[in-house]
């Protein structure tokens, strides 16, 4: 399969209606670079070409479109490069072909990844699982938005959360992180959802922990639905965003009824606690 990278580029007020748009139409998190250049993918040629036709219809003849195709890869291999055994806060992530020797106080984690994002290898998912550890209590309802290979909605139960829900918009992830549920014991305490986040968040009861890894752009428009789906006093971390871009999103954060009360960076990834206002 041969895959294509779609550079877009969008006035800066435009640049967040575009992201989202993105996001919705291919169900794939979208990389914004540095220079404010938006990347999405698609898996052939027509997907490409449909989706750059889709995009000018949608938002006009400002934003402009660049395709790009990428080298062959083996993905049934790949993804398990670099991957070993890491250690965060309270937790030892253990990839399902390591043999490994548990501590004793240790909370393992054991994760097939394949290619759902969620192995512990990056720094977005190691601060949402510290702020996780600082957060949840025994007997919490855990929301986790954009849950992939399911390892925040593991490591919410094996705090003692009672019961966690975990929403992904990839529906090729949800056996992935299904199967890591059952190799962690705890299939009978999660439930994952396969649809959008938006949507399916106002359906369920109100959670004490929120926590919401996916981009800074999706994490602005789900703002509002995040609160909502929130308990009072409840808390939502934010994870998902470079530390460069800690500034733009703390201002949206308080604007939308939210006040910082925690943060974190590993590896020039950022996550913010935030309580519902």
């Amino acid at each position: 399969m041969t895959w294509f990278a779609i550079e877009v580029q969008a006035p800066a007020g435009q640049r967040e209606a575009v992201a989202t748009w993105l996001v919705e139409r291919t169900g794939q998190a979208v990389e914004e670079r540095s220079d404010g250049t938006l990347v999405s993918f698609a898996s052939d040629l027509p997907g490409a070409v449909a989706l750059e036709r889709d995009l000018a219809r949608a938002h006009g003849g400002d934003v402009a479109c660049s395709r790009l195709e990428l080298p062959e890869v083996d993905w049934t291999t790949a993804w398990r490069k670099g991957l070993g055994v890491r250690r965060v806060g309270r937790f030892t992530i253990v990839p399902t072909w390591i043999e490994h020797q548990a501590a004793p106080g240790d909370l393992i984690i054991r994760v097939d990844p394949e290619m759902a994002f969620g192995s512990g290898e990056h720094g977005s998912t190691r601060v949402a699982m510290l702020l996780l550890e600082r957060v949840v209590r025994p007997g919490d309802f855990v929301l986790d938005l954009g849950a992939g290979s399911g390892i925040l909605s593991i490591a919410a139960v094996k705090l003692g959360a009672v019961r966690a829900v975990g929403i992904e918009v990839d529906g090729e992830t949800i056996p992935v992180a299904q199967q890591n549920l059952v190799r962690n014991g705890v299939a009978d305490r999660v439930d994952l959802l396969e649809g959008e986040a938006g949507q399916l968040a106002p359906l369920l009861p109100r959670a004490q922990v929120v926590v919401s890894n996916i981009l800074r752009l999706v994490n602005v428009a789900l703002l509002p639905e995040i609160r909502d789906a929130l308990a009072p006093g409840g808390s939502a971390i934010f994870s998902g965003m470079e530390d460069k871009e800690a500034d733009q999103f703390r201002v949206p954060l308080v604007a939308g009824g939210f006040d910082v009360a925690d943060e974190v960076v590993d590896d020039g990834w950022w996550a913010v606690r935030a309580i519902r206002r």
